[in-house]
């Protein structure tokens, strides 16, 4: 069954509606996995969007009109496990000011993603995000950087720094693993919903935890790594630029095992 629906401010749009959005570039979103009508870190994400939208249009709208938003896609999706997306772009739109700019809020609700199934290899190249703290649209980098990783023979992409610091990758948070404690990467990063979520988890199991800067030289054939996303809060990593790394299995199920630990909420 393929899941297709689409609100624009609690409404059904028409193509006349959505024309204005089809080309925009300056708006925000934040990205969930709904299971049985549920889904984790919801607080995570209203706190996302509120500061996204601070940011981007100088104020946000209530948690209770983006709640409703989004309940009412679910329930014309009819549907209890599926993908939603929350995007917000101002009116009159890009190119154009306003002090305090009506916000339009679009909920898309699709069909449920599958992680990949094994672990990756990732290249290693050099790029830094715009406005990284932000899960902003309009990023043609990280689909070209894919493209460019394919092509050369890796699953995906891995960013370094103009300081030679490894940050994220393209759609994904990069976590580390010395046998010990993780290590999460110290750059200028989207702290994204799945990895606060773990966070949070791994904290309250007592599970060390610290965040410094990585380079290349950081690792080796010891170290484990993951990455994570929005479908999954952990997939193994088995090389990034060429390097390998250790077996990841522990790793994962330690990051899988912490997440499940947190709430499911109704939205």
């Amino acid at each position: 069954m393929t899941i297709s629906t689409t609100y624009l401010n609690g409404n059904t749009p028409t193509a006349e509606d959505l024309a204005p959005l089809a080309f925009a570039g300056y708006a925000h979103f934040t990205a969930m996995q709904v299971r049985g009508g549920r889904v984790r870190g919801l607080d995570l994400h209203l706190n996302r969007l509120r500061e996204g939208s601070d940011l981007l249009f100088g104020h946000h709208l209530s948690d209770s009109s983006i709640l409703g938003y989004m309940s009412a896609a679910l329930t014309a999706a009819d549907s209890a496990d599926s993908s939603l997306m929350v995007y917000i772009s101002s009116k009159p739109g890009e190119f154009r000011f306003a002090a305090q700019p009506d916000l339009n809020v679009l909920v898309k609700v699709a069909d449920p993603v599958s992680p990949p199934p094994t672990p990756l290899a990732l290249d290693l190249v050099q790029h830094e995000r715009h406005l990284a703290q932000v899960k902003h649209v309009g990023e043609v980098s990280k689909t070209l950087l894919l493209r460019h990783a394919k092509e050369h023979g890796f699953d995906d992409a891995a960013f370094m720094d103009r300081s030679g610091r490894l940050s994220e990758a393209t759609i994904w948070n990069l976590a580390f693993w010395d046998g010990t404690g993780v290590t999460w990467p110290k750059a200028d990063i989207l702290y994204g919903v799945t990895m606060q979520i773990l966070q949070r988890q791994l904290r309250a199991q007592g599970v060390a935890q610290e965040t410094r800067q990585i380079n290349s030289a950081s690792i080796d054939e010891a170290m484990s790594a993951a990455v994570l996303n929005s479908w999954t809060p952990g997939i193994g990593v088995k090389s990034i630029g060429g390097q390998r790394l250790a077996a990841s299995h522990e790793f994962v199920h330690l990051l899988h095992d912490a997440y499940q630990r947190e709430s499911l909420e109704r939205i």
